[in-house]
């Protein structure tokens, strides 16, 4: 019979039913262009599924048929091969049984040693009375004062910001400038963590994962009491998470992301640290931040240039540069292309701000002096919510550390 056919009877998917013939396991007759499965095969299979519920390995069974094929066992012969077999893997077994039991015991254990620590009590994060002098309209240049609002233990949680223009709102700890229209799909934090880490490829992850730990060096080996920190696409805080706990209690951290739901979210997730640092989240669009000018001292550009590249073909941090003082400091990790595909994502008019010669000559435009320079091995597939891979082309992140 027919691959499919033989599949169907077996509850077996076609991609299996090749799966063993490319192991050898299977050995079908070839006539013309199609396969023929006869009784032998369906032998072979029964036998397949037999030692898999035993717990052999494809492998392992592999070893089996072929010396059951090739050696064409006598009776006495057959029966003692497979009572060798069959004792040897019971005692595998066995030795397994015990070490998952071991496993499954220190697991309880830490199970109960989390149940047993205590719940942090949850903070209430907003905007302290002493960083209003940090904010100022973008459009008059005028001071932000409280016009109405509520205000625990000196920090602003609910009310309005006013000048001379225009009125900002306070709502939940966040100074809301405008809000994206874009929808974000998970609700808690913890969700979306675990939904990243499933739909985005592991090497991906990997390389994030050692950029991130780069970065954390990279900032905590600055000099970061008394300093203003500005992160512009703070998004959903895989950075800020990262050195949170590592910030002075002195420095304040200004998060900055477009998407509201993000940033509750982000906020939300540390006030169940129990662990007060000061964090001002603002959402705004990034062209107009509510900040003073040159009131930052360390800018953080962590893909977010590259993110707001996507759509904007002006390079973020220029935009940004009234908002840094002449003596500053700049860690970025810009996201650049190897070559771009006919189908790329990126649009011709937006690329430059993904090639690292026009990334490295902006930053030096804008009077930072490079103090270091660094790039990731490449990179070929994301995932579900890093999209913008398209086959035939590679990605890297360049990472830039520079001093003014």
């Amino acid at each position: 019979m027919k691959i499919g056919k033989f599949g169907r009877q077996n509850n077996l998917t076609v991609d299996t039913i090749r799966h063993y013939m490319d192991l050898g396991l299977l050995v079908p007759e070839k006539k013309g262009g199609h396969y023929d499965f006869d009784d032998s095969c369906q032998k072979d299979l029964d036998l397949i599924i037999e030692f898999k519920s035993m717990g052999f390995s494809l492998h392992e069974i592999k070893t089996i048929l072929t010396f059951k094929n090739l050696g064409m066992l006598a009776g006495y012969e057959e029966n003692a091969y497979y009572q060798s077999l069959f004792s040897h893997k019971s005692e595998k077994l066995e030795e397994e049984i015990i070490r998952l039991t071991k496993a499954n015991e220190k697991i309880k254990e830490k199970i109960s040693e989390f149940n047993e620590k205590p719940v942090h009590t949850k903070l209430s994060m907003g905007i302290h009375i002493d960083h209003l002098d940090l904010l100022a309209c973008p459009n008059c240049d005028s001071p932000l004062s409280l016009e109405k609002g509520s205000i625990n233990k000196n920090q602003i949680i609910d009310g309005e910001l006013a000048c001379g223009c225009q009125t900002y709102t306070v709502e939940s700890g966040i100074l809301i400038s405008t809000t994206s229209n874009e929808k974000f799909p998970i609700s808690n934090g913890d969700d979306y963590i675990s939904e990243y880490i499933l739909n985005t490829d592991s090497f991906y992850l990997e390389t994030v994962q050692k950029g991130l730990q780069t970065l954390k060096r990279k900032i905590t080996g600055l000099e970061l009491d008394n300093k203003v920190i500005l992160e512009p696409g703070t998004g959903i805080g895989f950075l800020l998470r990262t050195i949170y706990n590592d910030l002075p209690n002195d420095c304040v951290y200004i998060a900055v992301d477009y998407n509201i739901e993000k940033q509750r979210i982000l906020k939300g997730l540390l006030e169940r640290t129990g662990i007060k640092k000061n964090i001002l989240f603002i959402c705004s669009d990034f062209s107009t931040i509510p900040i003073k000018e040159k009131s930052i001292d360390i800018l953080i550009d962590n893909a977010g240039t590259s993110n707001y590249s996507f759509d904007n073909v002006d390079f973020l941090i220029e935009l940004l540069n009234g908002l840094v003082k002449k003596e500053a400091y700049l860690i970025g990790t810009y996201l650049a292309f190897k070559k771009f595909s006919m189908n790329s994502k990126v649009l011709p008019p937006y690329r430059d701000n993904f090639i690292p010669s026009k990334i490295r000559s902006k930053i030096e435009g804008l009077h930072f002096k490079l103090l270091e320079e660094d790039t990731s091995e490449l990179m070929s597939k994301g995932g579900r919510y890093e999209n913008y891979f398209v086959p035939g082309e590679e990605v890297f992140n360049y990472m830039v550390i520079g001093k003014r």
